[in-house]
């Protein structure tokens, strides 16, 4: 579909499951609506593995309308999902697909996963729209549904992977940190709404309360920042390809509710100008 408000500023959040967004963007995606963007919602897979009990048309039809209901509480543009689960690939028929999207939603940011996550469907994601957001201006690229290509900038953002920690266990300390607090009760609300995870994450993850666990995650990414009660935590990916260096669009449009993390800015050697800004 196509962005309704071409004068409004647009973020994408692109997530691999349904409830992905919800757990770890949304709650940067409330605060951008209420600073004026318009917001766009897209899970990658249709969510057709996330049942014990219910078949896949059944969990594909399930969680089709979960997410609609989710998105239209954080006030967002669905747009269907392309796979199901486990099969979001690398792969050329998805990457024209998703490149196709992009170009019609025609965002200045773009939320997704990180390059390193606990599975593999979600760093597939990352991978297919870091490259479909870096051909958005490559008229040689053809996308399905064909689109002309866009000259805009777009800055991406990578959420926390699962429990802020790598495949292998370590953490990953977050560049920025935006607080979340004031939107967290309509956060949970559309995390609530994919009722039907509840019981699956408490069976395959141990994930127990749905929502509470979402919460203990956004306050101890809160504690970082020594100021936050409840934190959502952002990388920055490389500017090459897709706008100036020290573009932040994120910090431009929050202000006070973003701040960089001093423990990232340690972390991270300083071999950039934009990093040295930090």
């Amino acid at each position: 579909m196509k962005s309704a408000h071409k004068t409004k500023a647009v973020v994408f959040a692109i997530g691999a499951h349904p409830d992905d967004i919800e757990f770890q963007m949304a709650g940067t995606l409330l605060l951008l609506g209420r600073a004026g963007w318009e917001l766009h919602y897209l899970n990658l897979s249709t969510g057709s593995c996330g049942s014990m009990t219910m078949n896949a048309a059944t969990t594909r039809r399930t969680r089709r309308r979960e997410a609609q209901n989710a998105a239209q509480l954080l006030q967002a543009h669905w747009h269907p999902p392309l796979c199901d689960d486990l099969e979001i690939v690398y792969e050329l028929k998805t990457l024209r697909r998703l490149a196709a999207i992009i170009r019609e939603v025609r965002p200045q940011i773009i939320f997704t996963h990180p390059p390193a996550d606990y599975m593999e469907d979600h760093t597939a994601t990352c991978r297919l729209v870091v490259t479909a957001a870096f051909a958005r201006g490559m008229p040689n690229f053809m996308t399905t549904p064909r689109r002309r290509p866009i000259e805009t900038d777009v800055r991406i953002y990578h959420c926390q992977p699962h429990e802020s920690r790598d495949p292998f266990g370590c953490f990953v300390d977050p560049e920025l940190l935006v607080d979340v607090s004031g939107v967290l009760d309509t956060q949970r609300a559309a995390l609530l709404a994919h009722r039907s995870q509840k019981d699956w994450l408490d069976v395959t993850q141990g994930m127990g309360s749905y929502g509470a666990t979402m919460e203990s995650w956004k306050r101890k990414l809160g504690r970082l920042s020594k100021r936050f009660r409840f934190a959502e935590g952002w990388r920055r990916h490389s500017s090459a390809g897709f706008c100036a260096e020290s573009h932040d669009p994120l910090r431009s449009a929050l202000g006070p509710l973003c701040r960089p993390n001093p423990a990232y800015a340690r972390a991270v050697p300083q071999n950039s100008s934009s990093r040295k800004r930090l």
